[in-house]
């Protein structure tokens, strides 16, 4: 915003900056979130109960009284209708307001819920305001904006009212693309939400279905689709190693491998090799469903980078993840004489310091590691492949970071992100919309459906029945809980507790323990002794969540349910279910259920398929947890609404191809205005 003039203005500026307005524009784009209709009085005997109404009354007497709490009740005739105004937090002020009032003979208009009280009609901290008795009443429905501390609605409205009446807004989308999809006029929209006469369809505008609502939320998808094509084109204008797809290393590879690729990752294969064939950058996100295969695409477009004299690297968010990766890629690749590095936090000083100069060393090869990779003091010599498992659990500049990895400016590696957490479509088109995707659709053959089952805490001797039961039976399992120590806000079994009571509970087997608090070594000290069998059932937290893959584990209990989300639960759940028996999964939940955790455990046991379990989280949760820290600041669509508003989330896609290719110049303004600095996020 222009730097105001004055110290109150000033600090009014620094409050609005908390609210993401820095422009007099942001104002303008500072809209309602809903409504209060001052357009006409209703009498105090007639007012209807629960619905806020505007009243008028004639100040009589003003006292602070104590009944029982302190409190400041301004008695009031309305008509022949007594009416007291009462306040609890008030200011000494407001009783020579009052006083002052009295004297001048104004009439104070005050807007709440008329209820009966102890001495007849009553309001509990209305909005009011002194007025003389000529004063007219609003023309339009008073706007209540989204706020912040020590900014009150009517300075809020003070400030855009004088926006909009000094800021020129025009219109940013072409006069030929507004008549091809039948767009309302801008400025007529803005202004019109912000003053909407008294006899608008109330529905519309709380829904935000009116007209005017959906021009504002088209031309905030159509920046959005505008600014992730233009990095999409921009990120295509750079140049990148074009690997080679048909080397020997991957010949043989693939000629040797002891299985064959499903049809799905086939068909993804044959896209990253592709992508990676070509001069410029690959950004391509490989998404699919726990245990479906994954990794091996991976190493297969790892040995395309090595083949082709280029480094990769495998970047992972856990060192349990990293080190599976690391010991799956030396089972593959080792074989054929490829160099792999395992760069991870705990190195000891001398081993990381080799590791870092074997990375930093002409020539290909894999580098496997966690957050490590993107850390000052770690150079590539030619890093022509970067690939980022779990991408959503890393942030934009930590991708950034091992992108810029590559030691020639010149040159950017291609990028392969993956996640096991399906991305439902309207996410995949709008967030994503600047990543080719590849969808792994299907699950390997052999692989057991999980079954999954619901049961309250009260039936807990049964499910260690069924844990006995398993262990005895050669069988594995984990027993997932939800926090490592006590705390004091929330009322749930912990690790350590759990791990005591069940090592009481079965004498007969060895109870391993498994929580991210562990050092490193001990972390993976545990995972393999329970690989080996050496532990039958081993307690854990969410550790465990990705990149644990032990194939006899055919049993899960998962503590606390209802406190997991669905990508996660669907995460853990994969976690069994990977060998050949029959697996289950076991939800302990504690009674009552709120709402939401109810819908969260009925679509979990409803649902096997992760993309149906995406679409059900998105629908409880919004897009949040599919981004991670993909926005890296910026919020998410202010306005549109992904489930609601897809079929216009189709039109501004193919707009902005229109716009982009035949009015380019209004398509920079266009996102100029909508995202301003913020669309830097969408660099990845």
């Amino acid at each position: 915003m222009p730097k105001p003039a004055g110290k109150t203005a000033a600090t009014l500026a620094k409050k609005l900056e908390k609210l993401g307005i820095r422009s007099r524009f942001d104002l303008v784009l500072h809209l309602p979130l809903r409504y209060e209709d001052e357009t006409s009085l209703t009498q105090v005997e007639h007012a209807p109960p629960g619905v806020p109404v505007l009243v008028e009354a004639r100040p009589v007497r003003a006292e602070i009284g104590y009944r029982p709490r302190r409190q400041l009740t301004l008695h009031a005739m309305s008509g022949d209708t007594p009416l007291g105004l009462r306040f609890f937090n008030f200011y000494p002020s407001q009783v020579k307001q009052f006083e002052r009032a009295m004297a001048d003979a104004l009439i104070v208009r005050a807007f709440g819920e008329v209820r009966l009280g102890r001495f007849g009609a009553e309001m509990l901290h209305p909005r009011y305001k002194l007025v003389t008795a000529s004063e007219p009443l609003p023309d339009s429905l008073t706007p209540i904006y989204p706020a912040t501390a020590g900014v009150t609605q009517p300075a809020l409205r003070a400030v855009i009212l004088d926006a909009l009446r000094s800021e020129p807004i025009e219109e940013s989308v072409p006069e030929p693309l507004r008549k091809r999809y039948s767009l309302r006029d801008f400025p007529a929209s803005v202004r019109f939400l912000h003053t909407p006469p008294p006899r608008v369809d109330a529905g519309q505008l709380i829904e935000r279905t009116h007209p005017a609502w959906q021009r504002i939320k088209f031309d905030e998808l159509l920046a959005q689709q505008l600014s992730m094509r233009m990095h999409y084109l921009a990120r295509r204008s750079r140049a990148a190693p074009p690997l080679v797809t048909a080397g020997p290393l991957l010949k043989h590879f693939l000629s040797a491998m002891p299985f064959a690729l499903t049809p799905a990752q086939r068909r993804c294969l044959e896209e990253i090799m592709r992508d990676i064939g070509q001069p410029h950058p690959m950004q391509r996100l490989l998404q699919g469903d726990v245990g479906s295969g994954k990794t091996i695409l991976a190493a297969l477009s790892a040995l395309a980078a090595v083949d082709s004299g280029w480094q990769a690297a495998v970047m992972a968010p856990t060192e349990i993840l990293a080190e599976q990766h690391y010991r799956k890629f030396s089972e593959w690749l080792a074989p054929l004489g490829v160099k792999l590095s395992w760069l991870h936090g705990s190195l000891a000083k001398k081993d990381r310091q080799s590791t870092l100069r074997d990375v930093a060393a002409e020539g290909p090869g894999v580098v496997i590691g966690t957050h490590a990779l993107f850390q000052q003091g770690v150079d590539f010599s030619r890093l022509g492949l970067a690939i980022v498992d779990e991408q959503h659990r890393f942030g934009v500049q930590q991708r950034l970071a091992l992108r810029n990895k590559a030691s020639a400016n010149s040159i950017v590696p291609h990028q392969l992100m993956m996640s096991a957490t399906p991305i439902p479509r309207t996410l995949s088109m709008s967030y994503y919309a600047d990543l080719d995707v590849s969808v792994i659709d299907e699950l390997p053959p052999g692989r057991t459906p999980v079954r999954t089952r619901l049961v309250a805490n009260g039936r807990r001797s049964q499910v260690l029945a069924r844990v006995r039961e398993a262990c005895a039976a050669g069988q594995q399992a984990y027993w997932v809980c939800p926090l490592i120590e006590e705390s004091e806000t929330l009322d749930l079994q912990t690790a350590l507790d759990t791990y005591a009571e069940l090592q009481a509970e079965f004498p007969e087997l060895k109870v391993g323990l498994l929580h991210g608090r562990l050092q490193p070594a001990e972390k993976a000290e545990a995972m393999h002794a329970f690989k080996d069998n050496q532990f039958q059932l081993l307690v854990c937290t969410t550790v465990i969540e990705v990149g644990v893959d032990v194939p006899n584990a055919s049993l899960m209990v998962i503590e606390h349910s209802e406190r997991f989300g669905l990508a996660q639960l669907h995460q853990l759940r994969g976690r069994v279910g990977r060998g050949t028996r029959e697996s289950d999964c076991i939800l302990l939940y504690a009674s009552p259920l709120s709402d939401m955790a109810r819908q969260r455990l009925k679509a979990i046991y409803e649902n096997a398929d992760g993309f149906a379990i995406a679409q059900a989280d998105l629908s409880l949760r919004g897009p949040g947890e599919y981004l991670g820290e993909r926005q890296s600041g910026s919020p998410l669509l202010r306005f549109a609404d992904l489930e609601k508003d897809e079929a216009m989330l189709d039109v501004a896609r193919e707009a902005a191809g229109l716009m982009l290719e035949e009015h380019p110049a209004e398509a920079r303004a266009h996102v100029e205005r909508w995202l301003g600095s913020r669309q830097e996020f969408t660099r990845v």
